[in-house]
C-alpha cells in the first residue's frame, strides 16, 4: 500500500519572526513547509532546518502564480495557506502618501487574498485545507497614527469571515489569527515609517509618543515570543474543527474584550493613554 503522502504547508514571510516560527512549527508537526519571501538570502535558516525556500513577492501576480505552480508540481497538493506576510505602515491619516497607503493595502489585504484565489482551486478539489490569515488585535482595536494599517486589518477580518462561509461546503477551513505584542521587528519598522510621514508639522507631538510606545523596552519585555503565534497555527491547522479566531499573545485578549465592552469615548481614552498621547 502506498505511503500517504506528507501534508504540504505555505507561509509568506517566513524569513523572520511569527513567519519563520510558523514554518518550523509546521514543519515540526510533519508537513512539508514552503517558506516564502521576497529575499531567499533571508530564508537560509529556514533551509539549513529542511524548509524549502521560496521567492515570493506578494504584491507580484507572477511570482504567486509560479510560487503555486512550483509547490503543486512538486507535491502535487497544499493542505495549509498561512497569510502573513504584512508590515505596518503608520502617519496621520493626512499626512501618508495614498500611494503608501495603497501599497499598505496591496501587500495586507490584496497580496494575501490573491495568493488565497490561486490556492483554493488546488484545496477544493482536495476536498480539504486551512488558509490562516494573521490579522493581528489591529483588526478589532484602533490607535492614533495606525489608521491605515488598521483598516487593512479589519479589512482582512471581513473578507475572511465571508470567505470562511464561502469555502465550508469544500472541506476549507478559514482560521484568523490575532497576535497581540509580539517580540519581532514590527514595532521598530512602523515607528520609523511614523516618524518619515509625521515626524514633524502639525501631529510631531501625537507622532513622537506612539512611535515611543512603538519602541518601548517596558512593551518589548511584555511582548510574546513569536512561538507564541506558531503555537496557535499549529492548534489551528491540526483541530478536527478549528475555531474561527485564535486571540493570543501580550494584551490581544483584553484589549480585544475591553473594544467589545467600553463606548467609543471611553475605550479612546483608554488608547490614548496608553500611548502617551500629549492631553
Amino acid at each position: 500500500m502506498p505511503a500517504t503522502p506528507a501534508k504540504t504547508a505555505l507561509v509568506t514571510g517566513a524569513s523572520s519572526g511569527i513567519g519563520e516560527a510558523t514554518a518550523l512549527k509546521l514543519q515540526e508537526l510533519g508537513y512539508t513547509v514552503y517558506g516564502a519571501a521576497r529575499r531567499t538570502d533571508r530564508l537560509q535558516k529556514l533551509a539549513d532546518h529542511g524548509i524549502r525556500p521560496l521567492e515570493m513577492d506578494v504584491t507580484d501576480d507572477d511570482s504567486l502564480r509560479a510560487g503555486v505552480e512550483k509547490i503543486t508540481a512538486e507535491t502535487g497538493r497544499i493542505d495549509v495557506l498561512v497569510n502573513n506576510a504584512g508590515y505596518g505602515s503608520y502617519g496621520a491619516l493626512e499626512d501618508v502618501p495614498l500611494d503608501e497607503a495603497r501599497y499598505q493595502f496591496e501587500v495586507n489585504v490584496f497580496g494575501a487574498l490573491r495568493l488565497t484565489q490561486l490556492v483554493l482551486p488546488h484545496m477544493r478539489a482536495q476536498h480539504s485545507g486551512t488558509v490562516v490569515n494573521i490579522t493581528s488585535m489591529g483588526g478589532k482595536i484602533y490607535t492614533p497614527l495606525g489608521g491605515w494599517y488598521h483598516g487593512t486589518k479589519f479589512a482582512l477580518e471581513a473578507l475572511s469571515d465571508s470567505l470562511r462561509l464561502e469555502a465550508k461546503p469544500f472541506g476549507i477551513d478559514v482560521v484568523v489569527i490575532e497576535p497581540g505584542g509580539i517580540a519581532t521587528e514590527w514595532g521598530g519598522i512602523a515607528a520609523d515609517k511614523l516618524e518619515k510621514s509625521s515626524g514633524t508639522g502639525p501631529y510631531a507631538a501625537q507622532a513622537a509618543a506612539v512611535a515611543s510606545s512603538l519602541r518601548s523596552e517596558a512593551n518589548a519585555k511584555r511582548n510574546s515570543p513569536p512561538t507564541v503565534i506558531a503555537d496557535a497555527i499549529g492548534k489551528a491547522v491540526t483541530a478536527r474543527r478549528p475555531r474561527t479566531r485564535y486571540a493570543t499573545g501580550f494584551g490581544a485578549r483584553p484589549l480585544i474584550a475591553l473594544r467589545r465592552i467600553l463606548p467609543d469615548r471611553a475605550f479612546d481614552t483608554v488608547i490614548s493613554r496608553a500611548v502617551g498621547l500629549p492631553r
